[in-house]
Parts: structure tokens; C-alpha cells; sequence
């Protein structure tokens, strides 16, 4: 058996319990909990995804995630996919959730954030390259070459967002 996901409806609302490549295929809803990472000076997290990867591989993104598990919260989740992907075990701050409907979806995305001040571990089969960039370098960018089209939504809505 398959990695085991929730299918939820247009509401966030769990629907069921089903293998997640059953959900990708069927282009069912289900979860993924993101995070968009920060340094101290503020730059952003870019990461270009492994070309093994089986979604958007060698595609640049912003967001380090993953689906959310059975009966996991967007916030554990969020944390467990920095510690596999990166190796780091910092908090994570719950910011928004949206239907994205680009790329494999129509998936919920659970938008985090977290401030990194300590040396990444990569996870290879996941992360091919990584750097920080400021907001202004990564403006540039996003249009530029492949980037994960839920990646470059989540960005958008998270650079266009009020302070808080």
C-alpha cells in the first residue's frame, strides 16, 4: 500500500482516507503543507528540486513540503517535511491555506514560514541546489525558466501579503 492521505473537498473537509497517487491521478483534493523559508537578513529560501524528483523535477520553487499525513495537522506536517528535506528542526508559523489549482492539483496548500539561522543538510533526492535571494532578486526570477506553478502562487500571495 501507497502512501495514505485525506481527500478533502472544496472547504478543507475530510472526505476520506486514500493512497496519495491515487489522489494525483484522480486529481483528487487532498493536502500539502509548505513552508517558505527565511535567513536573518531576510532573503528567501530557492531551491531547484532533484531531477529524480517525481514532481516537477529539476523545477526551482520556494516552498520545502510535502502531503499531509492521516490525522496530521498543516503544522506538523510543515515541520517534518523541513527536518526530511533539510535537516532542520526550527518552528514553523502557520500563515494561509488556498486552493491551488495549477500544477498536480487541485490541492489545499498550507502556507508556512520559518526563520533557518543554521547550516541546511539538503536532502539530494529532494533538493538539487539551494540559495537565498532577496525579495527583489526573487521577483526577478519566478518568471524566469521552470518553476513549480504552486510555488510561484504561494509567492505571490506570500510576498503581497499585509505585515504582521
Amino acid at each position: 500500500m501507497g502512501e495514505l492521505i485525506e481527500r478533502v473537498d472544496e472547504q478543507d473537509r475530510v472526505l476520506e482516507v486514500v493512497e496519495r497517487a491515487e489522489a494525483v491521478r484522480r486529481r483528487w483534493m487532498h493536502r500539502i503543507a509548505t513552508t517558505i523559508c527565511r535567513d536573518p537578513m531576510g532573503r528567501i529560501l530557492v531551491l531547484r528540486r532533484a531531477e529524480e524528483h517525481v514532481r516537477f523535477p529539476g523545477h526551482y520553487d520556494v516552498m520545502v513540503g510535502g502531503a499531509v499525513g492521516v490525522g496530521e495537522s498543516y503544522e506538523d506536517a510543515a515541520a517534518r517535511e523541513l527536518l526530511e528535506e533539510l535537516g532542520t528542526g526550527v518552528p514553523v508559523r502557520s500563515l494561509f491555506t488556498f486552493l491551488c489549482q495549477d500544477g498536480i492539483g487541485p490541492v489545499w496548500f498550507g502556507v508556512h514560514e520559518a526563520l533557518i539561522a543554521e547550516p541546511l543538510a539538503p536532502d539530494p533526492s529532494e533538493i538539487a541546489w539551494h540559495a537565498w535571494l532577496t525579495e527583489l532578486e526573487l521577483r526577478k526570477a519566478v518568471d524566469r525558466g521552470p518553476f513549480v506553478p504552486g510555488g510561484r502562487e504561494a509567492l505571490r500571495r506570500y510576498l503581497g501579503r499585509p505585515a504582521q
